[in-house]
């Protein structure tokens, strides 16, 4: 029981269909309950047009928790919600749904990306650690010959010892990657123009350079205006023969019509987690190709994943609560360079 006396902030959930049934499980509903006034399993799938009790819900609440889906937060919506003073967001970039409107208002912000970072960070190490390997081809002439092979004969060119990486952009996930690349015998190269200090162990370099010296080319940079194909003809004819290019961040980063013809020959291999479009054509050479990993935008939170960012979301729910700053706070400044 709370007293009369409740301080608590109120609290709604605002996030698409079906979202929260695998965002939040009962222990995660049981602490939100804990800490804020909220009806945990009334969840706002429509924050323009709500329905009544959503409405209701939305003039009272102090604090959003936001998921994928969310309407986004425009004058008018922010209008019906004259309490409100922070937005949590329980997934990566706030950009569909943080507007101008919000940072007119003086509404914090914060964000689990850290926490969606991980599992993107995880998919991008197994990704080059096979790609040194030569995993996907050989797994494939393996169930092809279905015999024993001269495997060490075949496989002078392949291994992780002391082979270079190179990762483009010093985002939350590149700069994940990088960490779990320390133990391994790599020489790590970053290529961002906002990062003059990676760390130890990470050598700086111009992007075409990066793609020159690198056996695996792993792209983490936000889709921006001036991010679009950064990785042109000149960037992908740089590359060595039979290096890989590992995309986990937004497929328009690459120039795929150059790509193409690299992957085609053999020259190039490709691990895609993202493509541009997104769903690539029925005929796309890409679903077929033997030196190309296509996978469909799975390196994020799935699953159980999401419950890291649930966990996440809701301390910064608690900080909120007991009167501290967010630990993850997003700034409108920040979202000019980041996802």
């Amino acid at each position: 029981m709370h007293p009369a006396t409740d301080n608590r902030p109120r609290l709604l959930l605002a996030m698409g269909p079906g979202i929260a049934e695998r965002l939040l499980t009962d222990a995660h509903r049981d602490r939100l309950a804990a800490l804020t006034r909220t009806d945990p399993r009334l969840v706002a799938h429509d924050l323009a047009d709500p329905t009544p009790e959503v409405a209701a819900a939305l003039a009272e609440a102090e604090l959003l928790l936001t998921c994928w889906g969310t309407t986004p937060l425009t004058a008018d919506v922010l209008a019906r919600a004259p309490r409100l003073k922070g937005v949590v967001h329980a997934a990566g970039s706030v950009k569909h749904h943080i507007t101008d409107a919000c940072w007119d208002r003086g509404i914090q912000v914060t964000s689990a990306a850290a926490a969606n970072a991980l599992p993107v960070a995880e998919y991008t190490l197994a990704a080059i650690l096979f790609a040194g390997k030569r995993v996907l081809r050989s797994a494939q002439q393996y169930a092809e010959l279905r015999t024993d092979q001269a495997w060490l004969d075949e496989s002078t060119a392949w291994g992780n010892y002391r082979r270079t990486v190179g990762i483009i952009g010093a985002s939350r996930i590149g700069r994940r990657v990088i960490d779990l690349l320390r133990p391994f015998d790599f020489e790590i190269l970053l290529y961002d123009p906002y990062t003059t200090d990676p760390g130890p162990g990470v050598t700086p370099v111009p992007l075409d350079e990066l793609c020159a010296r690198s056996t695996v080319v792993s792209v983490h940079a936000p889709q921006l205006p001036a991010t679009h194909h950064m990785l042109g003809a000149a960037q992908l004819a740089a590359m060595p023969d039979g290096a890989t290019l590992v995309n986990t961040a937004r497929g328009s980063l690459v120039d795929e019509t150059a790509l193409l013809p690299h992957l085609r020959s053999g020259r190039l291999h490709a691990v895609l987690d993202v493509t541009d479009p997104e769903l690539p054509a029925p005929d796309s050479p890409l679903w077929t190709l033997p030196n190309v990993l296509l996978t469909p935008h799975v390196a994020g939170s799935l699953g159980n994943e999401l419950h890291r960012m649930a966990d996440r979301a809701i301390e910064e729910v608690a900080r909120y609560g007991r009167g501290e700053p967010f630990a993850e706070e997003v700034r409108a400044v920040d979202l000019g360079r980041s996802a």
